[in-house]
C-alpha cells in the first residue's frame, strides 16, 4: 500500500443497468408513461470497484460477464475507470442485468437478473493470490454466497481486512460473519439482519441522507451527518459510499464516513450508477465546501 492508496479486491457482481425515468413509478398491473431511457454498466461489484478506484484506491475486480452483446461495454467500463480486470472471466451465457425504474422524486426500483454472476462459482488460485496481497476485500452478496465465504476465509487467513455490503440482505453462516471485519449496511438491511451483525467487529449504518452511523469493536460510537445536494437519481449512491469507504478505511472510522457520505451525496446528482460515482477531486470539493 501506497502513503493513501490502498489495494482493493472487489469480488462481486457486474451487470449492465436497464434505467427508465417516468414522473412516478406503476401500481401493480398499472402502466405508466416513461420519459427516458439508458443503458448504464452497473451491479454491485462493479460499482463499488469504480467508486474504490475513483476515491483514490489500487483495485482488481474478480467476478464474470457473459457470452452477450453486453459483455464488452461491462468490461470497458472497469478498464477505463482504471480497474484491474485480469481477474474478469467470461462465460457462456448472459450478462447480467438489473431492470431499474426512476421516479420524478429520484427513488428508485430494482429487479435483477444475476447471468454470469451467478456462474461465479468458483476462485482459483490465482484469485486467492490477488486476494491475499491486498489490504481489503470488498464483497456483497449478488454472487454466490459460498464464493464470498471462500474468498473472506482466505482473505481472514493473510490478515487481508474483509469488508462485505451484506445486499441483498440474507442471513449468512456464522463461519462468515466471524471473518468479517467491517459490515456495511443501509438502516433496512441492519433491521433485516438484527443480531446477526453483532459479531461484526466494525458496523457502519446508511442512513440516506441523514448520513452515517458506526459502531466499533470496543462499544465505541459514531456518527457523521449527510451532505446536502441536489438529488437526481439515488441509484448506486450506497455502492459509491462503500467503495469510498473501502479507500478510505486505513484513514480511521470517521475519517472514512465522512469521505464516503461525500462520495454517496455526490453520486445522486447524476442520472445512473456507475456513471454517477465522483472522483477524489469531486469529494474533497464537496468536503471543503461543506466545512466551510
Amino acid at each position: 500500500m501506497t502513503a493513501d492508496a490502498p489495494v482493493i479486491a472487489v469480488l462481486g457482481s457486474i451487470n449492465m443497468d436497464l434505467v427508465t425515468t417516468t414522473r412516478r413509478r406503476p401500481a401493480p398491473g398499472e402502466t405508466v408513461l416513461g420519459s427516458g431511457f439508458a443503458m448504464v454498466p452497473g451491479g454491485k461489484g462493479s460499482n463499488q470497484a469504480i467508486a474504490a478506484r475513483r476515491a483514490g484506491g489500487t483495485v482488481a475486480f474478480l467476478g464474470a460477464v457473459g457470452s452477450d452483446v453486453f459483455a464488452g461495454d461491462l468490461r470497458r467500463v472497469l478498464t477505463e475507470s482504471g480497474v484491474g480486470t485480469d481477474r474478469l472471466r467470461t462465460l457462456p451465457g448472459p450478462s447480467g442485468i438489473a431492470a431499474i425504474v426512476v421516479d420524478g422524486t429520484g427513488e428508485n426500483s430494482i429487479i435483477v437478473v444475476g447471468g454470469a454472476n451467478t456462474a461465479l462459482t468458483e476462485l482459483t488460485a490465482d484469485d486467492l493470490a490477488l486476494i491475499g496481497a491486498s489490504d481489503v476485500l470488498l464483497c456483497q452478496l449478488e454472487i454466490p454466497v459460498p464464493t464470498v465465504a471462500a474468498a473472506a476465509s482466505h482473505a481472514r487467513a493473510k490478515d487481508t481486512v474483509v469488508m462485505i455490503n451484506p445486499s441483498p440482505a440474507q442471513h449468512l453462516p456464522s463461519e462468515v460473519w466471524d471473518d468479517v471485519d467491517v459490515a456495511v449496511v443501509n438502516s433496512g438491511e441492519a433491521a433485516q439482519l438484527g443480531g446477526a451483525l453483532h459479531a461484526v467487529r466494525h458496523l457502519v449504518v446508511t442512513r440516506g441522507s441523514a448520513g452515517a452511523t458506526y459502531r466499533g469493536p470496543d462499544g465505541a460510537e459514531l456518527s457523521v451527518p449527510g451532505v446536502s445536494v441536489d438529488v437526481v437519481d439515488t441509484t448506486g449512491a450506497g455502492d459509491a459510499f462503500t467503495g469510498a469507504l473501502a479507500a478510505a478505511w486505513h484513514r480511521g472510522p470517521r475519517a472514512a464516513l465522512e469521505w464516503a457520505c461525500a462520495a454517496g451525496a455526490l453520486a445522486t446528482t447524476r442520472l445512473g450508477a456507475s456513471s454517477a460515482i465522483p472522483d477524489r477531486e469531486r469529494i474533497e470539493a464537496l468536503l471543503r465546501e461543506h466545512a466551510n
